[in-house]
């Protein structure tokens, strides 16, 4: 392992503002809005307030996936809250989502608003309204919620840890990399065995599970997050990649993973998606 001097921890932790290396501007100690901004509403029950990261598109997924299965009551609006202006700081997102995290979202389809902050908890809501994309039998909801869950507890390892110190860290640390790598590929191997007995990770049923992980895993395993494919040498994960190939083929995928991004910034109704095509289209010729 490379030198270096050692770090001795002071009695008392104070907040150094240059902390945090590319996300040094959103990142702070504290809780709560930064500055009094209400959130828009458009015309539909559900009001999605996100960014096209991992986390977002599991949402966004989810809804499309839904509204393609024909839950015509899902539909949707998606608005962009741009995290690297701090958008997440305003006074009406942290109403929604006291952790000032995205996804934020907002069920306004019955006589109560019901706020839904966590990715996770956002579709097992969705899941449970609509009823799908989560078995109905004992043992197929719990093998389902045991992949949903084992997502929500594992990425931190995988996008604060592995990808902070790999990848936008100002300083690289030997030790942080090779402590996270190593949790990083023993994450992807447990994915590998499980996909090696089961299609989908809760069964023979593609699931709310899928939804959560493939975003995180899938497109780790196709080298598209970090610049770190070679590093982590994922083409090892054969399973893996077959299932997150046969996931990114679903055309509701390929919609929501493209809402709130810069291909789509905002998603009000399904035609949204040709104008985007179209747009793209124009920008390529």
């Amino acid at each position: 392992m490379t030198d270096a001097a050692e770090y001795v921890p002071p009695k008392v932790w104070t907040w150094n503002k240059e902390n945090g290396g590319r996300f040094a501007n959103i990142n702070r100690p504290i809780a709560g809005p930064t500055h009094d901004k209400e959130l828009p509403v458009g015309k539909h029950p559900f009001q999605l307030y996100s960014l096209g990261t991992p986390n977002g598109i599991k949402v966004t997924v989810m809804f499309e996936e839904l509204l393609a299965a024909g839950h015509a009551g899902a539909e949707y609006d998606a608005w962009m809250i741009n995290i690297g202006q701090g958008d997440q700081f305003g006074s009406g997102f942290v109403a929604v989502n006291p952790n000032s995290k995205i996804p934020a979202l907002m069920d306004r389809s019955g006589p109560t608003p019901i706020r839904l902050f966590e990715s996770g908890s956002m579709l097992l809501h969705l899941a449970e309204k609509f009823g799908a994309f989560l078995p109905t039998d004992a043992v197929g909801r719990a093998e389902c919620l045991n992949w949903l869950f084992w997502q929500m507890g594992s990425a931190p390892y995988l996008g604060g840890g592995f990808g902070h110190f790999y990848a936008y860290a100002p300083t690289k640390i030997e030790y942080a990399i090779d402590r996270f790598a190593m949790e990083t590929k023993r994450q992807l191997d447990v994915l590998d065995r499980r996909l090696a007995e089961a299609e989908y990770l809760g069964g023979d049923e593609y699931s709310i599970a899928d939804m959560a992980v493939w975003p995180w895993y899938g497109a780790l395993a196709k080298g598209m997050v970090y610049g770190a494919g070679e590093f982590l040498s994922v083409q090892d994960y054969k399973n893996v990649i077959r299932w997150t190939d046969q996931i990114a083929a679903r055309p509701a995928v390929k919609r929501g993973r493209i809402v709130n991004t810069a291909k789509l910034p905002e998603r009000h109704a399904a035609s949204d998606f040709d104008r985007a095509a179209e747009d793209a289209s124009a920008a390529a010729q």
